[in-house]
């Protein structure tokens, strides 16, 4: 029987429902699965209060993670495959998964281990996905698959109904907006990952360093929304730095960096994504090539193409 290690943090839910769409067909097969989910010390609110939201920035950012409780995995316990199913705050990984990542056990764990990945968020991870992939690799694991799900809602529309979930918890319709987050079509779909991982552990397959996943589509790719991320990511590098030479986490002296980091983002997204979006096209055709480098970038390991779910 295989062990199947799933290393989770679900603030709002939805994660664990995608998580739960992907065990299922592993625990259905036979396949022995341990489920550890993170939890932070002291505890992430949700709905979050607006300056807790806007608190977690910086040292989200800088990988400086609240610490994380104890895990349950025994001592002695050993694995055939990890799973790190997590969600982006602020263009890096949630600050649970990045300290299970550069915790003692946590590197213990993924050690020498074929990792997937698996992430859920609004529509931007390439940047967190950047630096998922150099924590695995500083933990001693080696990333095999890598799984994108993202809200399906064009991004101006899921800039509004994205922080009013996770400010009021509420994700129902709003306005005559969509729902926000991913739908329970795109996370019942979740499953043929599951039932894929399932077979290939059957076959031996996760010792061969190849993609367990490919052919099922487990990424779709949008280039202008990575140049744009690009631009947000080295914005947040300077910001974080200077909202923690205001103060720790906590501390009221650095409330009004934070108020001036949410002016900028108010205004930021609204402008900057749409030029961004529009220059992009206009310049399409001049680089092309290099928007096609990007794509197969970030389309490995496991690929965007459909062919398995075609024939199967």
């Amino acid at each position: 029987m295989k062990n199947v290690l799933i290393v989770s943090y679900s603030q709002s839910g939805q994660l664990a429902d995608i998580v739960a769409s992907l065990a299922d067909p592993l625990e259905t097969e036979g396949v022995r699965v341990h489920h550890e989910v993170l939890k932070p010390e002291p505890a992430f609110p949700f709905p979050w209060p607006f300056f807790a939201f806007l608190d977690a920035f910086p040292e989200s950012v800088r990988l400086d993670p609240r610490p994380i409780r104890p895990l349950t995995v025994p001592d002695n316990a050993t694995f055939d495959l990890v799973i790190l199913a997590w969600t982006v705050w602020y263009l890096s990984p949630s600050q649970p998964m990045t300290a299970f990542l550069q915790s003692t056990e946590g590197k213990r764990l993924l050690a020498g281990k074929p990792v997937v990945s698996l992430v859920a968020c609004r529509n931007m991870w390439f940047s967190a996905f950047d630096t998922l992939k150099t924590l695995i690799t500083e933990a001693g694991g080696r990333l095999v698959d890598h799984v994108a799900l993202t809200d399906e809602s064009p991004p101006l529309l899921s800039f509004i109904t994205t922080p009013r979930w996770m400010l009021t918890g509420r994700r129902d319709r709003f306005l005559g907006l969509p729902p926000a987050g991913i739908n329970a079509k795109q996370t019942a779909g979740v499953a043929r990952f599951g039932i894929a991982l399932a077979g290939a552990l059957s076959r031996d397959e996760e010792k061969c360093g190849q993609s367990m996943l490919s052919g099922l589509r487990a990424v779709n790719i949008a280039p202008h929304l990575i140049m744009s991320e690009r631009t947000g990511r080295r914005a947040f590098l300077v910001w974080s730095k200077f909202v923690r030479l205001c103060g720790h986490t906590g501390q009221k002296r650095r409330v009004p960096a934070l108020i001036l980091f949410a002016l900028y983002l108010i205004t930021m997204i609204p402008i900057v994504v749409p030029l961004h979006f529009i220059l992009n096209r206009l310049t399409a055709r001049l680089f092309a090539r290099r928007a096609a480098e990007i794509v197969r970038l970030y389309v490995q390991p496991s690929g965007a193409d459909d062919t398995r779910m075609i024939h199967e």
